[in-house]
Order: structure tokens, then C-alpha cells, then sequence
């Protein structure tokens, strides 16, 4: 592994005090602050209280900023629409759960079943088989009697 990516840091690691990560954002501290307040978003803090944000949270206060300024949208509009994108995500996140649970139950049920296939028996009752037997035959010893009918 190369030593750049040895200590590149991720996404969601808290490497920026507020004035820096305004900088970056293109925004006065100040609005930072008011976000925070406003919850639309949330930097990891220090024992003592202040602020550190990430790449992840810059880039979303360049998104918030984005919305507001470009698009018009009110602050309570783009925390609604952020509330929107984080249930997407979550839905997202959990239809991939479900995906790898059924392809796990199916998984075992084919294990458990070992391609073993079941048919009726001649009194009705079920019977293992084989894959690729078909049930015994039996000797039907019924009658049916038809009559067409006369008009």
C-alpha cells in the first residue's frame, strides 16, 4: 500500500475548526454556527465543546449553500430536502440488508432441502423423490362411465 493512501484521511474524519472549514465551504463562520443551530448540519465536537468538521460536512455545507443561493430554496426547505435524501439513503441501505438476507435464506434453504423434490404418493400423501424421478405409477383401477347426453 502505498504511504499516500496510508494516511489519507476519509470522509467523515473531523479535521477542521470552523474557520477553516468556512473557508473551504465559501461562507462566513457565523453561518456555520447558525446551521449547526438550525441542524441542517452537525460537525463532531471536542471535549471542549468546539467544532470540528470533515470533508463530508464541507461538502454538504457547499450543497445547503447551493440550494439556498442558486436555487432559491428556503433554509427550512433544504433541511427538509436533507431529512428526504437521509431516508432515501437509509431505505437504500436497508433494501441492500434485505437483498443479502433472502440471498442467505435462499442460500440455506437449498442446503437444507439438498435439491430434494416432493410429489404425492398414490393414496395422496406426500413422498420424497429424486431430482429428475418422477412418482411411481399406479395402476388406476377406476371406471368412468360417460354418457353423452341426449337432447
Amino acid at each position: 500500500m502505498a504511504v499516500s493512501q496510508a494516511f489519507s484521511p476519509d470522509d467523515d474524519a473531523p479535521l477542521y475548526v470552523i474557520s477553516v472549514a468556512a473557508t473551504l465551504a465559501g461562507m462566513h463562520a457565523q453561518t456555520l454556527r447558525q446551521y449547526d443551530r438550525m441542524g441542517l448540519v452537525t460537525p463532531s465536537r471536542t471535549r471542549g465543546g468546539g467544532r470540528r468538521y470533515s470533508g463530508r460536512d464541507v461538502a454538504l455545507l457547499r450543497e445547503v449553500q447551493r440550494l439556498s443561493q442558486e436555487e432559491g430554496i428556503s433554509l427550512a426547505g433544504v433541511q427538509r430536502i436533507l431529512e428526504l435524501e437521509n431516508q432515501v439513503d437509509a431505505l437504500h441501505s436497508r433494501v441492500a440488508e434485505l437483498q443479502v438476507e433472502l440471498e442467505r435464506v435462499r442460500a440455506r434453504a437449498r442446503g437444507q432441502l439438498g435439491g430434494r423434490v416432493f410429489a404425492v404418493g398414490p393414496s395422496g400423501e406426500v413422498v420424497p423423490a429424486r431430482v429428475g424421478q418422477r412418482p411411481r405409477a399406479v395402476r388406476n383401477q377406476a371406471v368412468v362411465l360417460w354418457r353423452p347426453s341426449v337432447d
